[in-house]
């Protein structure tokens, strides 16, 4: 028969001390106390690829926006009388580096032949004005990055005012506001290139930025206008506008910071299409005009030599495909790390 546990007797000796060592680690959380910044930057360092791509970038930005301090040339400076002179690199006696040229069949110093003297040395070579093709890469980087920057200031005020706004008030306004994005959508941006080339007599960076700025935004509009419908009616906004807080208050301090992920991620994407669409058009003869320099200028200069000079389009070429890789890689890995789906 089995015995009532009422009247089981309990003695002090049935019990034990407790390890002091172990109670406190017993209690003691494991994983670190994180906020969500540090979290996102922990999940983005352990992702290498998007790593390396963020390390890379910083480093063209260092190179073209800082690069005048260090190489003191000027990128439209022209020397005709050292046109075309292939890469030299002071004491580097690798062919293709060290200023020699094979020209039917035989090794030929360029540099030589030019008359030049043997402190004359372009790391990059020149093209065929003699201008230093290493500065007139880093203005032309410095153009592109400038476009894809003012391109993102487009996208986070325009495309994020606009899509908020046309997400919290809904019902008609919602209604025309996105029938205007679809409007805007449908008009390709080359077509708003082509119509402002015929219309001015010079294009450049302020027709480029025209363009991007008519159209480019509706993409980041849409995105926070079907976020802002789903934060809207969340119980922290509805807690908000009960304690008669402001639309504006609440877009400041309520929606902003949980559509953060998105436009971040968003953004990281419009820059490599903003760089891309800029090097296009100058590439076609319709984006940044002579004598500025630019990534699509600089290939389509050197694709004029290429059969003999072929360095002279692959090195703007490199550096386009290093910034659009990178980009692309970098948005890759802050999207995952801003999921939280994605946590380990």
């Amino acid at each position: 028969m089995a015995e009532n546990p009422s009247s089981i007797e309990i003695k002090p000796g049935d019990f034990e001390p407790l390890d002091k060592q172990a109670g406190p680690d017993n209690e003691r959380i494991a994983a670190p106390s994180l906020t969500f910044g540090q979290d996102v930057w922990r999940r983005l360092k352990s992702n290498k690829t998007a790593f390396v791509s963020f390390i890379v970038l910083v480093f063209l930005f260092l190179v073209a926006f800082g690069g005048r301090a260090v190489y003191h040339v000027d990128p439209n400076a022209q020397a005709p009388k050292y046109a075309n002179l292939p890469p030299k690199i002071p004491g580097v006696n690798i062919h293709g580096l060290n200023g020699h040229l094979t020209q039917s069949g035989k090794d030929v110093d360029a540099y030589a032949a030019a008359g030049a003297k043997s402190d004359v040395h372009y790391i990059l070579g020149t093209d065929y004005l003699g201008r230093d093709l290493l500065a007139r890469i880093m203005y032309g980087t410095r153009i592109s990055l400038e476009i894809a920057l003012i391109a993102t200031l487009i996208d986070l005020t325009i495309g994020v005012g606009f899509g908020i706004l046309s997400g919290w008030k809904g019902g008609r306004v919602d209604l025309f506001m996105q029938r205007v994005i679809e409007i805007l959508s449908s008009i390709p941006q080359l077509v708003i290139m082509v119509l402002m080339a015929t219309a001015f007599t010079k294009t450049g960076m302020a027709s480029i930025i025209a363009a991007i700025a008519i159209t480019g935004w509706t993409t980041m509009a849409r995105l926070t206008r079907a976020q802002t419908l789903q934060l809207k009616n969340q119980d922290f906004i509805l807690a908000a506008r009960t304690l008669g807080e402001s639309p504006v208050k609440i877009a400041w301090k309520h929606l902003l910071p949980n559509l953060s992920s998105v436009i971040i991620i968003q953004t990281m994407f419009t820059i490599p299409s903003a760089i891309f669409f800029e090097a296009f058009l100058s590439y076609i003869g319709i984006g940044i005009s002579s004598p500025q320099a630019s990534l699509g200028t600089l290939i389509s200069d050197g694709q004029k030599n290429f059969q003999f000079l072929p360095y002279q389009m692959w090195y703007p070429a490199i550096v386009l495909i290093i910034l659009m890789l990178a980009f692309n890689l970098l948005g890759d890995g802050m999207r995952d790390a801003f999921d939280p789906k994605s946590k380990r």
